[in-house]
């Protein structure tokens, strides 16, 4: 573990603006699977605007932008983010004339227990997000008065409009000089492992702080072939060598890269889990402590470890502290309901991050 300079992000109150889906999510109650409920525990999330809702609750001025349904179903997610202090003012409420499916994307929650793993089933092809023209959107005014954007390598999945607008909004973002967080975040239910490298490949140029470094993708090269073995990935749950060594080849081919973090899971069972990260900050990969839990809710773990980042760095935390409150943070998540990191006690996350207890692999 090394310890270096205070970060240089400009200070606390930053606003911050996320780009993605957001979807109704159905759960069977009392872990109980699909084929046997006959009740769902409804609820509303999504990667980029779980992160979103996340740091509304730590206080961060938090604005996400959408295009859900024009009916009940989008008035309600839009009105769940806004009981969470999100801004929701450039959320589109699509037409049928828009969208003609006119639907929200839905997906279906097993939940996990003991030896049993949760399972997620999607029902999202033809949303209102991946049916709507972007090409009307004033990206410039939607930037406008922001300091932080996020994205992920989940919208671009949805279709051909998404992948295009998320690429031109990162771009508009680097030129603007807003700081760009980018998760990789894979769902080979979306797309192959190979339509993912490419499109982040594109990516990678317009990134401040890259996330999510899963070992599906590094990115496509077809010219240098001495790098061969990088394409077979990063490992699941690597060292603390071959984990700098990676985030070492992104730098050195990436230098617009400011940030580079992943958590690193280990699973006892489906209802106790064990969570570390790493980060690569000016030139050094941090370690952080190993945090072992039971889970209430696994979903958006890896969003609350995000947003914990982000909200670290924007107020200028110690890079360890940084890599710290990002893990206690997403461990807090794991005993939450719902896809959301819903806590705005600060200080007992810094709590957590500082609490001794056994550590378990």
């Amino acid at each position: 573990m090394v310890h270096s300079n205070p970060l240089s992000v400009e200070g606390v109150g930053q606003k911050f603006l996320a780009f993605g889906e957001i979807m109704l999510r159905l759960t069977p109650p009392n872990y109980e699977k699909i084929r046997v409920a006959t009740s769902f525990e409804l609820s509303y999330g999504g990667s980029e605007a779980n992160i979103a809702l996340a740091l509304a609750n730590l206080g961060v001025d938090s604005t996400f932008f959408t295009v859900v349904p024009n009916n009940s179903l989008g008035k309600s997610a839009v009105r769940m983010l806004r009981s969470n202090d999100v801004h929701c003012t450039p959320v589109i409420l699509s037409s049928k004339e828009e969208t003609p499916t006119h639907r929200l994307g839905t997906y279906y929650l097993e939940t996990g227990y003991g030896i049993r793993p949760s399972k997620v089933t999607y029902d999202r092809k033809h949303s209102a997000i991946s049916e709507y023209d972007f090409s009307g959107v004033d990206i410039d005014a939607l930037l406008d008065g922001f300091e932080w954007l996020h994205c992920s390598g989940i919208t671009p999945a949805l279709s051909p409009s998404c992948a295009d607008f998320t690429l031109k909004l990162m771009k508009a973002a680097k030129e603007k000089g807003l700081t760009v967080s980018f998760d990789g975040n894979f769902r080979s239910l979306l797309w192959s492992w190979e339509e993912a490298r490419d499109y982040c490949t594109q990516c990678l140029p317009y990134v401040d702080v890259l996330l999510g470094i899963e070992p599906y993708h590094l990115w496509k090269d077809e010219e240098d072939h001495s790098k061969g073995d990088w394409k077979d990935g990063v490992p699941f749950q690597p060292s603390y060598e071959q984990q700098d060594e990676v985030f070492q080849h992104f730098v050195d081919r990436y230098p617009n890269i400011k940030c580079i973090a992943r958590h690193v899971r280990y699973a006892h069972s489906g209802s106790e889990n064990s969570l570390m990260a790493y980060m690569w900050y000016r030139g050094h990969t941090f370690e952080s402590r190993l945090f072992t839990f039971n889970i209430l809710d696994r979903v958006g773990g890896g969003d609350a470890f995000a947003s914990g980042l982000i909200y670290a760095m924007m107020n200028n935390y110690k890079p360890m502290d940084m890599v710290n409150f990002a893990v206690a943070s997403s461990a807090i998540k794991h005993t939450i309901h719902g896809d959301g990191n819903i806590t705005d006690d600060v200080e007992s996350i810094r709590s957590l991050m500082n609490m001794n207890y056994d550590i378990k692999r």
